[in-house]
């Protein structure tokens, strides 16, 4: 199964760019302190080399799902579990108790007939 990436890349600011670059970088270190080759890690997380180096060069345009099953071949998987684990500033606003648009309870249903007001106003 090979994977189908975008026809164009997502553009980034620069800072996210260098944050993929060394995320590329830390996964292609992964690999070579492994001694996996480009063809093994490729195998086994289903895509083709190609497309290997361009999760190791960091590139946008690779799906999450890619960097995922390589980073489970590398045995790195659960490292994902800790992205946005600590979230200083949602704390801060949870915390500050900001009001934030609810919505209207629902109306409450009438199940039969015999639920509902009489016309002539008695119970």
């Amino acid at each position: 199964m090979l994977t189908v990436m975008p026809a164009k890349a997502p553009t980034l600011y620069p800072s996210q760019s260098r944050l993929m670059v060394a995320l590329g970088q830390r996964l292609r270190e992964a690999r070579l302190r492994r001694r996996f080759t480009v063809t093994q890690v490729a195998e086994r997380a289903s895509v083709s080399r190609p497309t290997l180096n361009k999760v190791e060069q960091g590139d946008p345009a690779v799906t999450m799902g890619t960097y995922l099953r390589v980073l489970a071949v590398l045995g790195l998987e659960n490292d994902l579990d800790q992205v946005a684990a600590h979230d200083p500033v949602g704390r801060r606003l949870q915390d500050a108790e900001l009001n934030v648009p609810r919505r209207a309870p629902k109306r409450k249903k009438l199940d039969s007939p015999s639920d509902s007001p009489a016309e002539d106003g008695t119970p």
